[in-house]
């Protein structure tokens, strides 16, 4: 109100003092009123063009990027610049941290580990994270504003989009058809949508695994129990001699003892999976385990084949010697069961120049075709199904290896050609190996 008083009082003046000088200049010319409103009218003039003048100076920074400051003046005009100016201040920073929240939110949902995707009501990609980008085959940029359906061609996802019951989740293979995805939509706002992806592959890889685990596990433990079965109907039934009575005896016997190896062995690997690591300050000396595994294989061998030792005098391992133990004496027994008589097995210990070690396994058995080495240590997996029971193998044996080594720090490798034998080697980190010497060597005298 006070900048509407004083331009008011400012315009009355000015009509005045205009008037006043027309009514003096029109005096001389014996024309006095006339003088006095040519007078105001001029000064009104005057008054309306210093305003115009003052008004476009405003108009010309408000058609501006509005980023120097405003127009400095007084009265209304001055009001008008500062109070323009304060409210375009003002919106730049509530625009600027409105995007700062906007940039905040999407990096968030650009760290996720799921695929997320906004949708307008046209179905055309608003924006997706790279996760969802990678998942569905596209280009994070050059796909924005294009319908998704056009991009992904996926029947199950298009007509599950299209049905609009989102109450579920969908499945089906990604664009190259090497991974499982899991889509979730939900809709928002105004016929916008939110569509979710996950990569469901290893979960579905192991849910198949558990399930081949089970039947496996199932099938092996049935075999030997429908054997015995047979067995103590037989026994109970039939009159048999003493040679077959002693010869049924001896296969119940064998079944028997396939399913305790069995269930030790699922023993094994359960407490393997289901324990922490072994401590990396808990050190065995490998000598003396090397030699308890060898002796093992020799009496599982009984003096059909070649068992030689090398290596391991002064070597000490940060770990579980029972683990390892195992892990070794699955090797060997390995070997024991598909070298053929007459043939030789060689255990070795082997220091890398990374410092690390290898335990190796050697033997000149039948080995292995190229095809059957990726898959060696998944459980019940066997070459040669009719084979390992003959020799007595769980089919478990390399799996138990692979969890020691895993637990170690190491890996297994396996090198194996059919009719030349086969090297099985467990490597071991620097960290989880040291000499036993160099360990003496440091303490004081």
């Amino acid at each position: 109100m006070g900048w509407w008083l004083a331009r008011t009082l400012a315009a009355l003046l000015m009509v005045v003092l205009g008037g006043l000088a027309g009514a003096l200049v029109g005096s001389g010319f014996g024309a006095l009123g006339v003088g006095a409103a040519v007078g105001g009218l001029l000064a009104v003039s005057l008054l309306v063009l210093r305003d115009s003048w003052r008004g476009q100076s405003l108009m010309n920074w408000l058609r501006g990027p509005l980023t120097g400051k405003a127009p400095r003046d007084s009265g209304f005009w001055g009001e008008l610049a500062y109070r323009v100016e304060r409210a375009v201040r003002a919106r730049d920073q509530n625009t600027q941290l409105e995007r700062d929240r906007l940039a905040q939110f999407l990096s968030a949902i650009e760290a996720s580990p799921n695929g997320v995707m906004l949708l307008d009501g046209a179905d055309q990609i608003e924006w997706c994270n790279s996760v969802a980008a990678e998942h569905f085959g596209l280009d994070p940029e050059r796909d924005r504003r294009q319908r998704v359906t056009n991009l992904v061609r996926m029947p199950v996802f298009v007509s599950h989009l299209q049905a609009g019951r989102f109450g579920e989740p969908v499945e089906f293979s990604g664009p190259l058809g090497r991974s499982t995805l899991s889509v979730l939509v939900r809709p928002y706002g105004d016929g916008m949508k939110l569509v979710l992806s996950q990569d469901i592959t290893e979960r579905e890889r192991a849910e198949a695994m558990r399930r081949d685990f089970v039947a496996n596990v199932s099938h092996e433990i049935r075999t030997p129990l429908t054997v015995l079965s047979g067995f103590i109907e037989t026994l109970a039934q039939l009159p048999l001699t003493e040679v077959e009575r002693q010869r049924v005896m001896q296969l119940m016997s064998q079944q028997t003892e396939r399913m305790q190896a069995l269930v030790g062995d699922l023993l094994t690997l359960a407490r393997l999976e289901g324990s922490p690591r072994p401590a990396p300050d808990r050190w065995c000396a490998m000598e003396p385990l090397l030699r308890q595994a060898l002796r093992d294989a020799e009496l599982l061998s009984a003096g059909r084949h070649t068992l030689t030792m090398d290596g391991a005098d002064d070597a000490e391992v940060a770990g579980s010697d029972t683990e390892l133990l195992s892990a070794v004496t699955n090797l060997l027994n390995n070997a024991v069961r598909y070298t053929p008589e007459g043939g030789s097995i060689a255990l070795r210990w082997s220091w890398r120049g990374d410092g690390g070690a290898v335990i190796e396994v050697q033997d000149t058995g039948i080995g292995i075709a190229r095809e059957h080495l990726a898959r060696l240590t998944e459980r019940f997996y066997r070459v040669d199904g009719s084979r390992s029971r003959d020799t007595g193998g769980t089919g478990l044996g390399l799996s138990i290896v692979k969890h020691v080594a895993q637990r170690h720090g190491g890996e297994i490798d396996v090198q194996s050609e059919p009719g030349k034998g086969s090297c099985f080697r467990l490597s071991l980190p620097a960290l989880r190996v040291r000499h036993k010497k160099v360990v003496a060597e440091s303490l004081p005298a």
